[in-house]
């Protein structure tokens, strides 16, 4: 397993060792030993799942505390562009934006830890996306930030994005009042 620094503290990107052969490929996608071992000591108590069309984005999304999550997200099949933003005002990269392409085949995984807002992008149809979380999923304190928010401006590498009704009317980032 390699992790790959973001240039962002607290998000990291890991690489798993895979074994592959002619029959396909093997890895673990999660260890609580190894990975208490990078750091990452959360245990996490939701998985979640979803199914994406090509140029759907979903997010930027975050629970507020005391309902914060840690997530680590992997694709399974398909491809996105995953990004985070930092939240944490006290943080020297505030408002800043780390993204990374999540395929089915580079099985990169991604953590993003509570004070950031995460969002994707599914690049190819049929994007199976899953990621674990160290919280229980809370409607009250769910907060989305605008996708396309021009201070944010992440490069979601598609046209005619296909965007839900709620993160539409979702908050800009410089109106916006941290928490973290």
């Amino acid at each position: 397993m390699e992790v790959i620094k973001t240039g962002i503290e607290g998000l990291i990107v890991i690489k798993p060792s895979v074994f592959a052969d002619k029959r396909g490929y093997f890895y673990e996608s999660y260890n609580a030993k190894r990975y208490r071992e990078l750091g990452i000591d959360t245990p996490f108590v939701q998985d979640n799942q979803s199914c994406s069309k090509k140029r759907v984005i979903r997010g930027l999304h975050f629970q507020k505390p005391p309902f914060a999550q840690d997530k680590l997200v992997r694709v399974i099949q398909g491809s996105v562009l995953d990004a985070a933003v930092d939240l944490r005002k006290d943080s020297t990269t505030y408002g800043l934006h780390f993204s990374v392409v999540l395929t089915g085949e580079n099985h990169l995984q991604f953590f993003i830890p509570k004070g950031f807002a995460h969002g994707f992008a599914a690049l190819e149809d049929d994007t199976i996306f899953a990621y674990k979380c160290s919280n229980l999923y809370h409607k009250d304190s769910e907060v989305t930030i605008r996708f396309d928010d021009p201070d944010l401006a992440i490069d979601w590498q598609i046209d005619n994005p296909i965007v839900n009704e709620k993160d539409l009317q979702s908050e800009n980032f410089r109106t916006f009042k941290t928490m973290f």
